[in-house]
């Protein structure tokens, strides 16, 4: 039985180029203990074994946590792992491709950067979308900076969960959260952070605090 799409606050994405030379298993490992729901494996420079073995151990790890597990990309490593879903990009397989794939339980999350990409995902079945980046941000390089414009349209606009991705940090959150943002995807401000747990603490005390 696969975990649906959380209502939650922080979404947890892998980066081990910024991890300070930790396994992303130990990463999630602690991400999962402060209490995060959603992982999202995203790994661009390893080998498909390895990526294979570091899913499957999360893979564990999240069902032992009830948290959703989510693959960046490889459709085949979130089959392969019996992974909750995928997270695809404008410039991969279709969604209407992905579905086929993954089947009809699996959650499906489509990066958006403007309002006419996120009508066409919402058309076709995506169960959220990601919004962003908002800021300029290490982990995607290739994609401007949208800003705030396109984050307010989805606030207003968006029938399905939506996630606020890129440059999200502690200076960047409460910014993003007047804005319309309700979860937020944090990565290096979580992953370089040597106490992770205290990081996520301290994080979600900023979002309950914006939310007052």
């Amino acid at each position: 039985m696969f975990i649906p799409f959380p209502d939650t606050d922080i979404y947890c994405i892998t980066d081990s180029r910024q991890s300070l030379g930790r396994s992303s298993v130990d990463v999630v490992r602690q991400m999962l203990e402060a209490g995060v729901k959603i992982i999202q494996y995203r790994e661009k420079d390893k080998k498909a074994g390895e990526m294979l073995a570091e899913c499957r151990e999360i893979r564990a790890l999240t069902r032992a946590h009830s948290a959703c597990f989510l693959v960046n990309d490889y459709l085949d490593l979130a089959l392969l792992c019996e992974a909750d879903g995928a997270h695809i990009g404008q410039d991969d397989l279709s969604l209407a491709d992905a579905r086929k794939l993954l089947g009809p339980d699996r959650v499906i999350g489509v990066s958006t950067h403007r309002w006419a990409e996120a009508e066409a995902a919402i058309a076709g079945g995506a169960d959220y979308i990601g919004v962003g980046p908002i800021f300029p941000t290490a982990t995607k390089t290739t994609t401007p900076a949208v800003g705030y414009a396109y984050l307010e349209e989805a606030a207003a606009k968006c029938p399905i969960p939506f996630v606020t991705i890129g440059g999200v940090n502690e200076r960047t959150l409460p910014g993003v959260l007047t804005k319309g943002a309700r979860c937020c995807v944090i990565v290096s401000a979580i992953t370089l952070s040597e106490d992770i747990p205290g990081k996520i603490k301290k994080l979600r005390k900023l979002i309950c605090e914006a939310r007052l």
